[in-house]
């Protein structure tokens, strides 16, 4: 791309205002849609010290005739990485509304926290369209980033409205958030050291060498460390209620993808142990579509879970010792894995409508069981189509549960050698003596169940 002349560009800074003019100029072509305005538009803040753009930060300088700037170069840096964003749009993740996020308030002084922005500006507006038009002070981008312009709204039976985003850019916020936590904690940390050794009268400011006022810029921020097995073998229950534990979580990248920074700690329901901490968007992701009491519904997502990336989701379920020593999965994945892989020769195709050769499968594949994973000898998986066009193929087949655990044992070891080879039950010390019961998702959001 070729140089762009910036008025008011000096010793490496450029005004607010042609910041934004560089930021959507430099972002053009970026997958991920940018924000026109992202340096003077709500809910971004100058006088903060800082503007987040992607997930990166850049820091606010105000220069002694009272005018904003912004480091040219960092703008850039963070134009680039957002132009490596790749995005698929019909990777979907929800973000709301959930019961949770309308209890809490938010106003544009608080840190980004982007999903009770995002439900809090549809609410108060009623829907995307009105969210589009820009009204009073209410936030237009997140982190540079126009959400409106990818929002996708679902809704069921009329009535109960849904909203979703591509999973990438959800990462992406995740991430700019906890940039943002981060930011703010160093920058904290600064202010005290400096009122503890400058006169008060600086109110914890610095001036640069050429007389520009800067409000804590370049605070340094840690990136979030691998995660290496430091919770293995530790029981939720206990875990969980251990003061601090969300900030110790949040200090290590996500297990699963290992780009986000972890938010949630991610175990097992059936034998209560921590598998990992992982991001939403992983979290999210592995958690099965409309679980109810005894079914669930087999969606698209599980191509990726048993296909692109399979051994990374096997090695992550078989953190929890239950689920290892016996070479097996938590029901209502067992459940998903019987479903999509063990009958799927079993699922009818339809010839495309629209005259295409290709055939496509049946309806939308669906699992319930009766009994559980403590009384293994009654428990029968019944896998069947919802949805077929033809109103045909109700039951595709019946499954007791020993089987299809011996079926997923025998695919493990062709698929993910390495993740059969650590499994096995000759590894049953400290494992719990009676299972804990499957979950049943009755708050209607459910994500933090798997």
């Amino acid at each position: 791309m070729s140089e762009r002349v910036i008025p008011g560009r000096s010793g490496g800074l450029i005004t607010l205002g042609a910041a934004d003019a560089l930021w959507a100029d430099l972002t053009t072509d970026s997958a991920v849609p940018a924000a026109s305005a992202a340096f003077t538009c709500s809910p971004a803040n100058a006088r903060a010290g800082y503007v987040l753009l992607g997930s990166s930060v850049v820091a606010t300088v105000k220069a002694s005739g009272g005018q904003w700037s912004v480091p040219e170069i960092e703008v850039r840096r963070a134009a680039t990485e957002l132009n490596a964003v790749e995005m698929d749009r019909q990777d979907l993740v929800r973000i709301g509304p959930f019961r949770s996020a309308q209890k809490q308030k938010q106003n544009e002084k608080t840190p980004l926290r982007w999903r009770q922005r995002i439900t809090r500006e549809l609410q108060e507006l009623g829907d995307p369209e009105r969210a589009a038009q820009p009204e009073g002070g209410r936030p237009h981008h997140l982190a540079g980033i126009d959400w409106r312009r990818i929002l996708v709204e679902q809704s069921r039976d009329r009535t109960a409205r849904t909203w979703w985003l591509p999973r990438a850019v959800v990462r992406l916020l995740d991430a700019a958030e906890h940039t943002e936590t981060r930011w703010l904690q160093a920058a904290r940390t600064r202010q005290k050291s400096a009122a503890a050794t400058e006169p008060p009268s600086r109110h914890g400011q610095a001036l640069a060498a050429d007389g520009r006022q800067t409000t804590s810029p370049h605070c340094p921020t840690t990136p979030p460390r691998s995660y290496n097995g430091e919770l293995k073998g530790h029981l939720y229950s206990v875990l969980s209620r251990k003061p601090g534990i969300s900030r110790k979580v949040a200090e290590w990248a996500c297990a699963i993808c290992r780009t986000a920074p972890a938010a949630v700690l991610d175990h097992c329901h059936e034998h209560g142990y921590v598998r990992a901490p992982v991001c939403h968007s992983c979290n999210t992701q592995e958690r099965p579509d409309h679980l109810y009491s005894n079914d669930i519904r087999v969606a698209s997502h599980y191509t990726r879970l048993f296909h692109t990336h399979t051994a990374d989701w096997l090695h992550h379920w078989h953190r929890c010792p239950g689920c290892r020593t016996r070479t097996t999965l938590p029901l209502p994945h067992l459940a998903a894995w019987t479903a999509h892989i063990a009958c799927r020769s079993l699922r009818p195709t339809h010839r495309d409508p629209r005259g295409s050769r290709a055939r496509k499968p049946c309806g939308v594949l669906r699992v319930s069981w009766t009994g559980s994973q403590n009384t293994p000898r009654s428990c029968l998986l019944t896998v069947s189509v919802d949805f077929c066009p033809s109103g045909e193929h109700r039951v595709l087949a019946r499954v007791p549960y020993r089987e299809a655990a011996e079926r997923f044992g025998t695919w493990l070891a062709e698929t993910a050698p390495a993740v059969a080879a650590a499994a096995g039950p000759d590894r049953l010390d400290g494992l719990p003596t009676r299972f804990r019961p499957v979950i049943a998702d009755t708050s209607s959001e459910g994500l933090a169940l798997f």
